[in-house]
C-alpha cells in the first residue's frame, strides 16, 4: 500500500523545525547544564576488553557511508567523501548522532574506531536516546582506557559493552557521539561504527528492578465489558460481547439466515454456513452475550447458495478458480487487469431500507418472545471504501462522501425506528487512510482528493461526524451513537500467522503504541503519528459530543506467541484505561493459545471466573514495561495485569500501591508458553508486592485490601 498524506511537504517541514529546535537545546542544555545526565565510567570488573576480534556486527552505523536506515542527525561540522571516514569537528561540544527507527535492546555494544590529535586525549562520551524517554534514561559513558585502545596506525577502536549503555533494557532511536570537553576545531576521522552481536556474556541481561507506581487516591476510570468483545462465539474466553461482522455480513440474506456472498474473499461465491443468524442470536441470547450486529447498506443480498460473481460461462477465462468450483472465477482476466461485472441480480436481490427495517423488527420480536435482547448494537454495513474491491460484483464504483451519507441516513433512520432502543455504530472503516479520504479520492491518489475538496477539505470522519450532528440538531433523530473504526497493524510482516524474526517480534509489539502513544510515529507506510484513540476523542469532542468509541476489528497477528499474547493483553489493557467504549477482536484467538491465555488474563485468570476489576486505576511503569491496574467499587480489591515487553531483559517489579491500603493477602498468575497457560505462584505480601518477570511475559496480580483508614 501506498503512503497517501498529501500534506507531506508540510509534515518534513514541520520535522525538520523540530529537529532544528530539538539541536539548539541539546546544545544549550548541554552548555549549561540544565538536563543533566547521569555519568557511568565504562571501567569496571566485568567491563569487556576492547578488542573486536571475534566480535560480529548486528547493525553496521557507518563504514565509508551511513548503514542501511541510519541518518545523520548530528551538529557542527560532518565532512563525507564516499568510502572514506567521516571527519567530524567536536569543537564547540560537537556531536555526530546515528538515528534509526526504533529499536529494540538486544544488542552485544557499541563499536567504532576514530583518530584524533593527541593532545585530545579521552575526550569523547558515547550515549543513546530515544524519543519518547527522559534524558536520564540512557547514561552518558565517558571512554577512558578500559573502552579504548589505540591501534598500530594511530587510529583508537573503542568498544562498550551494551549494558553500560542501556542499564534499563529499553528501545532506542539515536546513537551519540560528542565530546565531553572542549577541543580544539581540528577535524576528527571516525569509522566503522557498528552495534555488535550479543555474545555469550552479553545476550541475557540480569534482572533490572523495575518499581511500578499504582495511585488508588487519583481518579478511576470505569471499564466498558464491551472492550472485551470478540467476532466469534468463543466462549472459552469468556467474552461478555460478540459483533457478527465481516465482509460476508454485507452481503447475509437474513430471510435465510445462513446464505451470504463472499465477495472478493472467495471468488464472489454464494454460499450457505451450518447455522445461520436465527440460532447465532439464539445462542448468544442463551449464553447472555451481547451481540453487535453488522446490517447491509450496500443495497444487494445473496439471493441463493449456488451462483458466482463471475461464471467462466459467461466471462470466459480468468486469471484464477475456485479449485472445488471450477465455474467460479476471481473476475480478473489472465493479465490481471479486472473484469466489468454484470447485473448485481446474477448473485444477489435487492436489499433497500424497506427489507433491513422488515429484518430489524423480526429480530426485536424474537427477543421480545424469548424475554431476552440478542442484539444490542446495529454496526452500519462493513468497510463500505473497500465495497468496490471486497463486492465490486455489485458495486463496482469507489464509495465517495455523498453516498456514505445518503446510505447512513437512509438504513440508519429505519433501524432508529424498528428497534430505537438498540445503539448504531458506524461507519465501521477499514484503517487509517479511511479515516481521512474517500474510495473515491484514493482511486485517483489522494494528494489530489477531489472528493475531499469538495467537501470543504475535511477529512472523511470528522466530516461524517458533522453532518449527522447537523441532522440531529434539525430533526430531533439521532442516527449515530457510536463512531466505529477497524485497527491492524501495517508493518511488515506484522500482522501474520507467524511471528516472524526478532525485528517482526519487536515491531509487533511496538505497534500496540499506534492506538496510544502520542509520540509513536507509526513504522510503516503511514510514517505517521497515528495516536488512534486520542484521535477519535478529539475528533468526537469536536464534531459530534457524546458518542462512544468503538474499534470495531483489531489484532496484531501471532496469536500462537508470546508477541501476539502481549499485543493482545497491551492493547486490551490500554482500551480499559483510555476509556474506548467498544472493541472486537478478529476473530477470536485459539482455544489454548498464548494469545487466549492474554484474554483470561482478563476475563478468567484463575480458571473460576476471575476477572480483572471495574475500575481502572492510573500507573507508571519504566521503559519496557506495561502494568494495567483496576479496583473494585468496594476497593477492596485490586488487580493489575503486569507485562515485560522486553526481549533481551528481565524484570523484578515491585508494586507502590500509593493510597490503595494494607495488603491482606495475594496471588500471582504467571503465564508459562509450554504449555500455554496461567500457573497460579506466589507474590511477596507487603507494602510493595513484588514479583520477577522473565523477558517477554506476562502474569496477573490479585490483592485483597484492607482499606486505608480515612484521614483524622
Amino acid at each position: 500500500m501506498k503512503r497517501y498524506r498529501a500534506d507531506r511537504v508540510f509534515a518534513f517541514l514541520a520535522l525538520f523545525l523540530a529537529i532544528s529546535f530539538g539541536v539548539i537545546f541539546s546544545i544549550r542544555a548541554w552548555r549549561d547544564g540544565s538536563a543533566p545526565e547521569p555519568v557511568t565510567s565504562a571501567g569496571s570488573d566485568d567491563a569487556v576488553p576492547p578488542s573486536l576480534g571475534a566480535r560480529e556486527v548486528e547493525e553496521m552505523l557507518f563504514e565509508g557511508k551511513l548503514g542501511k536506515g541510519w541518518e545523520d542527525w548530528g551538529f557542527g561540522r560532518h565532512d563525507y567523501k564516499a568510502g572514506e571516514p567521516v571527519r567530524v569537528a567536536f569543537s564547540g561540544y560537537g556531536a555526530i548522532i546515528f538515528r534509526h527507527t526504533e529499536l529494540p535492546s538486544r544488542f552485544g555494544g557499541l563499536a567504532f574506531r576514530y583518530k584524533a590529535p593527541p593532545e585530545f586525549g579521552h575526550f569523547l562520551q558515547v550515549a543513546l536516546k530515544f524519543e519518547t524517554r527522559g534524558e536520564r534514561e540512557y547514561p552518558r559513558v565517558d571512554l577512558d582506557d578500559t573502552t579504548t585502545r589505540t591501534l598500530p596506525d594511530g587510529w583508537k577502536e573503542v568498544f562498550v559493552p551494551w549494558a553500560r549503555l542501556n542499564v534499563n533494557a529499553g528501545p532506542f532511536d539515536r546513537v551519540v557521539i560528542r565530546a565531553r570537553k572542549p577541543v580544539a576545531n581540528e577535524l576528527v576521522s571516525v569509522d566503522k561504527v557498528a552495534l555488535t552481536k550479543p555474545t555469550r556474556e552479553t545476550k541475557h541481561q540480569p534482572y533490572r528492578r523495575s518499581r511500578v507506581r499504582v495511585d488508588c487516591e487519583g481518579p478511576a476510570r470505569r471499564i466498558s465489558p464491551w472492550v472485551y468483545g470478540v467476532a466469534d462465539h468463543a466462549t472459552s474466553l469468556a467474552a461478555p460481547v460478540v459483533r457478527i461482522g465481516g465482509n460476508a455480513m454485507s452481503r447475509l440474506n437474513w430471510d435465510v439466515g445462513n446464505v451470504w456472498n463472499a465477495g472478493s474473499d472467495w471468488y464472489f461465491e454464494n454460499v450457505s454456513g451450518e447455522t445461520g443468524l436465527s440460532q447465532w442470536l439464539s445462542e448468544a441470547a442463551r449464553d447472555d452475550l451481547k451481540v453487535a450486529m453488522t446490517v447491509p447498506l450496500i443495497g444487494w443480498v445473496a439471493k441463493d447458495a449456488t451462483s458466482v460473481g463471475f461464471p467462466t460461462a459467461r466471462f470466459g477465462k480468468q486469471r484464477a478458480y475456485d479449485p472445488k468450483r471450477p465455474e467460479a472465477g476471481d473476475g480478473h482476466r489472465s493479465d490481471g487487469t479486472p473484469l466489468d461485472p454484470g447485473p448485481p441480480t446474477q448473485t444477489s436481490i435487492p436489499a433497500p431500507p424497506e427489507l433491513i427495517a422488515r429484518w430489524v423488527r423480526k429480530v426485536r420480536e424474537a427477543d421480545v418472545a424469548r424475554g431476552k435482547r440478542s442484539v444490542h448494537m446495529y454496526i452500519l454495513d462493513n468497510e463500505p471504501m473497500l465495497w468496490h474491491a471486497t463486492h465490486r460484483d455489485v458495486h463496482p464504483e469507489p464509495v465517495g462522501y455523498d453516498e456514505l451519507m445518503t446510505r447512513t441516513l437512509q438504513y440508519a433512520a429505519v433501524i432508529r425506528k424498528a428497534d430505537p432502543e438498540a445503539l448504531i455504530a458506524g461507519p465501521a472503516e477499514w484503517g487509517w487512510s479511511n479515516y481521512f479520504y474517500s474510495a473515491k479520492d484514493l482511486k485517483v491518489g489522494a494528494a489530489f482528493h477531489p472528493d475531499r475538496r469538495a467537501h470543504g477539505g475535511v477529512p472523511l470522519l470528522p466530516w461524517y461526524l458533522q453532518r449527522l450532528a447537523e441532522h440531529e440538531k434539525t430533526t430531533g433523530v439521532r442516527l449515530l451513537d457510536v463512531v466505529d473504526v477497524h485497527f491492524y497493524p501495517q508493518g511488515k510482516n506484522v500482522y501474520s500467522e507467524k511471528p516472524g524474526d526478532p525485528d517482526t517480534i519487536g515491531l509487533r509489539i511496538r505497534s500496540t503504541r499506534a492506538l496510544w502513544d502520542e509520540s509513536y510515529r507509526d513504522e510503516s507506510w503511514i510514517a505517521e503519528h497515528v495516536k488512534l484513540i486520542p484521535r477519535l476523542k478529539t475528533w468526537v469532542a469536536e464534531n459530534y459530543p457524546g458518542r462512544g468509541i468503538s474499534i470495531g476489528e483489531w489484532s496484531f497477528g501471532a496469536e500462537t506467541h508470546i508477541s501476539g499474547a502481549l499485543a493482545i493483553a497491551e492493547a486490551l489493557g490500554r482500551f480499559g484505561q483510555l476509556g474506548v467504549d467498544y472493541a472486537f477482536y478478529w476473530r477470536a484467538p485459539p482455544k489454548g493459545s498464548a494469545g487466549a491465555h492474554a484474554f483470561l488474563a482478563y476475563r478468567n485468570y484463575d480458571g473460576q471466573g476471575a476477572k480483572f476489576e471495574e475500575w481502572s486505576l492510573k500507573t507508571h511503569a519504566p521503559a519496557g514495561v506495561s502494568v494495567f491496574a483496576a479496583r473494585n467499587e468496594a476497593r477492596t480489591r485490586l488487580t493489575a495485569v503486569i507485562l515485560n515487553l522486553q526481549g533481551s531483559a528481565g524484570a523484578d517489579i515491585e508494586l507502590d500501591l500509593h493510597g490503595c491500603g494494607e495488603v491482606a493477602s495475594s496471588r500471582i498468575f504467571m503465564f508459562q508458553s509450554t504449555p500455554p497457560r496461567l500457573l497460579p505462584g506466589t507474590a511477596a505480601k507487603g507494602k510493595t508486592p513484588s514479583q520477577r518477570f522473565d523477558p517477554h511475559s506476562f502474569g496477573v496480580l490479585e490483592l485483597s485490601l484492607k482499606p486505608a483508614a480515612a484521614p483524622p
